[in-house]
């Protein structure tokens, strides 16, 4: 019984491609939501430059990850899931933004899944 078809994967490989990219851009334009917001003032202590910068390398490693995931599924994907995971990390250090955590958390379940059906091609 074959479990998946090349559709569904490559429904997860764009979803996982294109979502982080457009997130990723969205840390310039901020037409979504204000990034900012979603860093507790503890962090905003450990880093040594504005919120805003912080959240420009944070677009650029998201676009980058996309990228990945485009070119490189299997990697690309294992970085997005360990990403995805590493916000929601910090996410419920923080104390906010709980609902984000957990779809977060869901949503690194899913990448590590495109990443162990793309493992083998």
């Amino acid at each position: 019984m074959k479990l998946h078809t090349p559709v569904e994967v490559n429904l997860l490989k764009y979803t996982f491609g294109l979502v982080p990219i457009v997130a990723g851009l969205d840390k310039f334009t901020h037409i979504l939501t204000d990034w900012t917001a979603y860093l507790t003032p503890w962090m905003l202590d450990l880093i040594p430059f504005e919120a805003t910068t912080f959240m420009g390398i944070v677009g650029i490693i998201e676009i980058a990850a996309g990228v990945l995931v485009l070119i490189k599924t299997h990697i690309g994907a294992l970085v997005v899931s360990g990403w995805l995971v590493l916000i929601a990390f910090t996410l419920l250090i923080g104390g906010g933004y709980l609902d984000v955590a957990v779809r977060d958390l869901v949503m690194a379940v899913a990448a590590f899944s495109l990443a162990k059906l793309t493992e083998a091609s």
